[in-house]
């Protein structure tokens, strides 16, 4: 089906406000009181997964694209690149202002003991240069050096699902989901990656 340059940005606005969808409703859950006995955990937590989802659709559009032959989802790879360091930020800013109070005595002795909470900083850390540099003028200026840059995503993907399961003490189904998710992505670009090789290796 032909869809038009018109149509694809009435799309990129529906898939912006369907991401933005999840942090208004957990906001609302929270103004309303509606996120149960702990709405601090179930914000710091909800805002976690998104992060992760989100993660896991930018992984995605490649490997879609290589299967579908669409090349206009990765139109897309930026908006879903932004909300996963959005969701992100969000997760770290509720664990630091709600559940630290913003008392760096409270930060400087929480994360030394926690291994989960510095695999999460990493993966923050991993993240910021992507956002920083996900504008076409930076990609422009970087050249090549972009798209080695960016290749740290599949670094702050493992470390992302590390962090997952590192902080989960007994249930490990939704880490093992993301695991199996993340794993079948990668197997895709490897194996990708592996066919484009052999054939420039062809007689």
């Amino acid at each position: 089906m032909f869809i038009g340059q018109q149509g694809w940005k009435a799309i990129k606005v529906i898939v912006f406000l369907l991401s933005l969808l999840p942090f208004l409703l957990l906001v609302n859950g929270a103004v309303n009181d509606r996120l149960g006995a702990n709405p601090i955990e179930a914000l710091h937590f909800g805002f976690g997964d998104w992060a992760l989802r989100f993660l896991c659709i930018t992984l995605a559009l490649t490997p879609i694209k290589t299967i579908t032959g669409q090349k206009k989802l990765m139109g897309f790879r930026r908006m879903m690149g932004l909300f996963a360091f959005f969701y992100a930020s969000v997760h770290l800013l509720v664990f630091v202002v709600l559940d630290l109070s913003l008392s760096w005595e409270a930060f400087k002795d929480e994360v030394p003991k926690s291994p989960y909470i510095l695999m999460g900083l990493l993966t923050y850390l991993l993240l910021i240069p992507l956002a920083v540099t996900s504008t076409k003028k930076m990609q422009r200026s970087l050249g090549r050096s972009w798209l080695k840059l960016h290749k740290l995503v599949y670094v702050a993907g493992v470390t992302a699902l590390v962090h997952y399961f590192w902080l989960v003490k007994k249930d490990y189904t939704e880490p093992l989901i993301y695991a199996a998710v993340i794993g079948f992505l990668f197997a895709v670009r490897i194996a990708v990656y592996c066919r484009k090789n052999a054939k420039r290796f062809e007689p």
